[in-house]
């Protein structure tokens, strides 16, 4: 299980523009709305992805990735790693290509299976840090 190089999670970064947060919560204290808020702030639009929820930062949440009928550039998760499997089976039935699993999140039955099925994978590593560090301005 290894990430793709620090070129491409860049080239990613740059391109993407709408990004699925699977586990968003409404509430300011919780990292996933942290995150979430830097990325928005830096142009990226959110789409949250939680069944508890009815809106996240201004954007209305969704209760699965496969209900969400917008392009999806990025899926960013935040969920513990044991729901990786059942996550990465519902990426699968969208559009999209790039799973990436926050810091701390990562399962090799998600990652291999998103392999086969031709996702590019990032696991273990914030989106936030990493947009910082790869596209300073």
């Amino acid at each position: 299980m290894e990430n793709p190089t620090n070129e491409k999670i860049k080239s990613i970064l740059e391109s993407a523009s709408t990004i699925a947060v699977v586990g968003l919560s409404d509430n300011p204290e919780r990292t996933s709305y942290q995150v979430s808020k830097v990325m928005q702030d830096n142009g990226y639009r959110i789409i949250p992805v939680n069944p508890t929820v009815n809106e996240v930062l201004g954007e209305k949440a969704y209760s699965s990735l496969t209900e969400v009928t917008d392009q999806i550039d990025i899926i960013n998760v935040f969920r513990r790693p044991e729901f990786l499997p059942d996550i990465a089976k519902e990426a699968a039935l969208t559009d999209c290509r790039i799973f990436w699993a926050q810091q701390g999140i990562k399962n090799d039955e998600a990652f291999h299976y998103l392999e086969e099925e031709g996702f590019t994978v990032i696991m273990d590593l914030c989106i936030k840090v990493a947009q910082a560090i790869l596209l300073k301005k």
